[in-house]
């Protein structure tokens, strides 16, 4: 079965409305049986099993869980008044507000769909009363979540760093800067769009009220600190940081919060649960599909073309780029990382690029994939949150995705912007 008989199936399959992770594991299945090896269909369950395995994808549950704690223990309410008292006098106070929340947040769930849920719930409520238009701050929340996977801690992160024996601690720091980066891009298009259509700026704060909701915020800080500092200095691994930020979000939210209650944890689980097992699910059919294209030798023969096409870097990291953004229009962020990652990491050895560069360039990618119809998982949930349509939604949301691209070219192009931190505080790899 060669490389276009193999996509190809996988292609037809989602076609059919078959879910990825299905599609995925059915491909591997008709490959086995068309080369007629039935005997590596028994290995199938074995290799399902060993990709969800890894020591580090333990950390994806426990991320999970930290974000839904904190969206339920009034931790999110309490960034989004700094947030307020910090920005919201500029012009578009409330859209700048969003921005800056989401920033805060990334430090703290690594889930773009989490944040978009939780600041969603708050802010797009909030915008309108003070005259906002919805489908403008609907679309701004959505802009403003994909910030969450990049500055760190990050799924996406963990994951890539267990498929590929990147660092997961270096690709955590390498999204420090293209994180801020995304910030201020996604700031300056809000306060060209706030002047063109003059929206409004809330009251300047007192010195008393930025200190009152920088104290209320300031256990939230804590997560971050948690998370990034334990590894960095070694006090426990990724996927170890991730429990503690998940006991300090309970503790936060049922303790010192108190907006969390017990009757609350059952639906907190369960959500945590079902996100896992849907994360899970993915992996492990990408593992078999992984497995049968190291098989057919798939990841060398696609190198080996885009070589000849061109020996150019600059030309080969825009092709990469231009396939990941299309895929990102019709599959889902993760689904994308277990498909590609085995196909281009030969690549990316064969130009000489840092792993962590290419770590922090997919994921930035992935994230303008979940703004893009018809498969956005982050344009879904604030469509659903703000009840705006899907496409003047997405309509809405060009300037954003604009801004986006623009910080991925120069993350693409500048390496330094990625690697600059992580080699700072780690030292440079050889």
């Amino acid at each position: 079965m060669g490389t276009l008989a193999v996509f190809g199936t996988l292609v037809v399959l989602m076609l059919l409305g078959l879910p990825i992770a299905v599609s995925m594991g059915l491909t591997a299945i008709l490959s086995f049986l068309t080369l007629g090896n039935t005997a590596l269909l028994s290995m199938v369950p074995q290799r399902m099993y060993a990709g969800t395995t890894s020591f580090t994808l333990l950390a994806i549950p426990f991320f999970i869980l930290a974000g839904n704690l904190m969206n339920t223990g009034g931790i999110t309410q309490r960034l989004v008044r700094f947030a307020q008292c910090l920005v919201g006098h500029i012009r578009g106070g409330l859209g700048h507000v969003t921005v800056v929340t989401n920033m805060i947040m990334a430090g703290m769930s690594g889930s773009a769909v989490a944040d978009a849920t939780g600041t969603g719930a708050v802010l797009i409520p909030a915008m309108e009363r003070a005259g906002y238009p919805r489908k403008f701050s609907a679309a701004l929340v959505g802009a403003a979540s994909t910030i969450g996977p990049v500055i760190p801690p990050s799924i996406p992160f963990v994951i890539f760093g267990s498929m590929t024996g990147t660092s997961v601690g270096r690709l955590f720091l390498g999204g420090f800067v293209p994180g801020v980066l995304m910030g201020v891009f996604l700031m300056v298009t809000v306060a060209i769009i706030a002047g063109r259509r003059g929206y409004p700026r809330e009251r300047r704060a007192s010195l008393r009220e930025l200190l009152v909701s920088t104290l209320q915020a300031a256990p939230a800080w804590g997560a971050p600190v948690i998370i990034i500092g334990g590894i960095l200095v070694g006090l426990f691994t990724p996927t170890e940081a991730a429990a503690v930020a998940s006991v300090y979000a309970l503790v936060l939210g049922m303790l010192v919060y108190r907006e969390i209650t017990p009757a609350d944890l059952p639906r907190i689980l369960w959500e945590t649960v079902r996100n896992t097992v849907q994360v899970m699910f993915i992996i492990s059919a990408a593992s078999v599909f992984g497995w049968v294209l190291i098989q057919q030798r798939i990841p060398t023969m696609i190198v080996e073309g885009l070589m000849a096409l061109t020996g150019q870097r600059w030309v080969l990291l825009l092709i990469v780029n231009a396939i990941l953004l299309i895929l990102g229009c019709f599959m889902e962020g993760i689904a994308i990382m277990l498909l590609t990652i085995p196909v281009f990491m030969p690549l990316v050895a064969r130009v000489g690029m840092d792993p962590v560069h290419f770590g922090v360039m997919m994921t930035l990618n992935l994230m303008i994939g979940l703004l893009t119809p018809p498969v956005g998982m982050c344009l879904y949930a604030v469509s659903s949150i703000s009840q705006v349509p899907l496409w003047p939604l997405a309509k809405e949301l060009w300037p954003y995705i604009v801004a986006l691209l623009a910080c991925l070219a120069l993350i693409t192009y500048i390496p330094g912007l990625v690697v600059w931190f992580p080699n700072l505080v780690m030292g440079a790899t050889r």
